[in-house]
């Protein structure tokens, strides 16, 4: 047994599989969380209760050995299933290689697994109602306050992790840490967002196709629906807060939510039973990125998962990220064993840089999914990326860069994605390519404008 001992404040996803990694590396390990136990409290409604678990978060359980449980609680999704506001659909794969695919995982159940395979642990132990109100970052002590007891308590440690999440207490400590040059951002985007529901049918089956995410892109807003083992659909609508015709609050009636669904989603409302009673029960939650800077506090604290870069939902990959910052942690421990310092300081220069782009890139991918996935240009584009990337194996479209390969940093993925992208769509708006042109042509010519357009960003200083 380690002598070091480690708290960690926040037993979502990432620090439970922090403290897994930790607790079976040896160390003495102090889980705090501030909600109540969600294996035997029901999720509130309306707090993003399914999430898309791809490679990156792959490698990172599978490093924990629990992969093979989590996979048992998966349903694959192959691609977008698109639906046109005149109900009829469109398939748009995720790869050109049939064997890639996301998943649609419980938020709730993935967490309880990583709970009480951390909990097997003799060296481990996980309070809940436990809330953290501040550290103490000179002494290294973390004050709580108790719900169950109503008291106050407070816990000093050699190390402190905050994991938890974007309204993180020990961030906010680091923010008012005087001795540091802690700097913060917080950008909101002006859409909001409210689960909905398909219930299952009668016979308990999906209403829907199961094996894809669903989007119903609308321009200034949308819906997406991912399907739960139960058969139900998790439904999300993003929608402006207060601007444009329709936003959450103009939609104050319940006529006017219906009118709005027949108009717009019109096949989704069809499968929606609940839907004024979800509308009016479930909150509106709000979307926004987080970054800041530094991590750490000399070798005694650090930030991971959403304490350090909350990101908006839209590439699917908040979870994998804060999933692949545990992994890359993990690396450095391995090597520095023992020096923090030397730990945190190597850790933060690789994946701050990372984290900031996985931040942007969903972002991006936001307008991409309300905007362009229907449009035609795109659509043609996004049909010879499937070409390539089946003929080609060193071919990846950007999406793939971000969820199928671990390999590949996010700040790769969006200096070449997005530069590759670029090249794509020009040819094909110019007219040098189309469905006609040979695969091994196609492929040469977006590799050579690609690098035409990073050559130039290099110049510009872009990059």
């Amino acid at each position: 047994m380690k002598k070091q001992k480690i708290l960690i404040i926040g037993a979502g996803l990432s620090g439970s599989l922090l403290a897994l990694r930790l607790a079976k590396k040896g160390y003495k390990v102090d889980l705090r969380e501030s909600r109540k136990d969600l294996r035997v409290t029901d999720i509130s409604a309306g707090k993003s209760i399914n999430l898309a678990f791809s490679d990156r978060g792959i490698k990172a359980l599978t490093l924990a050995g629990v992969i093979d449980k989590v996979m048992s609680i998966c349903i694959p999704m192959k691609g977008r299933l698109i639906h046109n506001i005149d109900e009829t659909t469109f398939f748009s794969p995720y790869s050109g290689r049939g064997d890639k695919h996301i998943n649609s995982i419980s938020r709730g159940d993935l967490n309880g697994i990583l709970m009480n395979e951390a909990e097997k642990l003799p060296n481990l132990k996980i309070t809940f109602e436990s809330e953290c109100k501040k550290v103490n970052l000179k002494k290294n002590i973390a004050h709580f306050y108790n719900h169950k007891t109503n008291s106050k308590d407070k816990i000093k440690a050699d190390i402190i992790f905050g994991t938890d999440g974007a309204g993180s207490s020990l961030r906010k400590s680091m923010f008012k840490q005087r001795e540091i040059l802690f700097s913060f951002s917080q950008q909101w985007l002006k859409h909001g967002y409210k689960e909905l529901s398909f219930p299952a049918t009668e016979n308990g089956e999906f209403s829907t196709e199961k094996n894809a995410l669903h989007i119903w892109p609308r321009g200034t807003y949308m819906l997406i629906a991912l399907p739960n083992l139960d058969g139900s659909f998790t439904v999300t609508l993003f929608l402006p807060h207060n601007e444009g015709k329709y936003s959450f609050e103009s939609l104050n009636s319940s006529e006017k939510v219906k009118n709005f669904f027949k108009e717009q989603f019109p096949d989704a409302l069809k499968l929606m039973p609940d839907l004024i009673k979800d509308f009016n029960e479930n909150p509106v939650g709000a979307l926004g990125t987080i970054k800041c800077s530094p991590y750490s506090y000399k070798g005694k604290t650090l930030l991971i998962g959403d304490a350090a870069h909350a990101v908006v939902p839209f590439y699917g990959q908040g979870m994998n990220a804060s999933f692949e910052d545990v992994t890359v942690l993990f690396k450095y421990i391995d090597k520095y064993e023992g020096d923090w310092q030397k730990i945190f300081s190597e850790y933060e220069k690789e994946r701050k840089k990372d984290a900031d782009a996985i931040g942007d890139l969903a972002v991006e991918n936001y307008y991409e999914m309300r905007d362009y996935v229907a449009n035609d240009l795109f659509k043609k584009k996004r049909q010879l990326e499937m070409k390539l990337e089946d003929e080609f194996d060193e071919y990846n479209s950007k999406y793939s860069m971000v969820t199928f390969n671990d390999d590949i940093p996010y700040s790769k993925a969006i200096l070449v994605g997005n530069a590759q992208d670029k090249a794509f769509l020009n040819l094909v708006e110019d007219g040098i390519v189309d469905e006609n042109t040979s695969v091994k042509d196609l492929f040469n010519k977006v590799k050579q404008k690609t690098k035409e357009i990073l050559d130039d960003d290099k110049t510009a200083h872009l990059e």
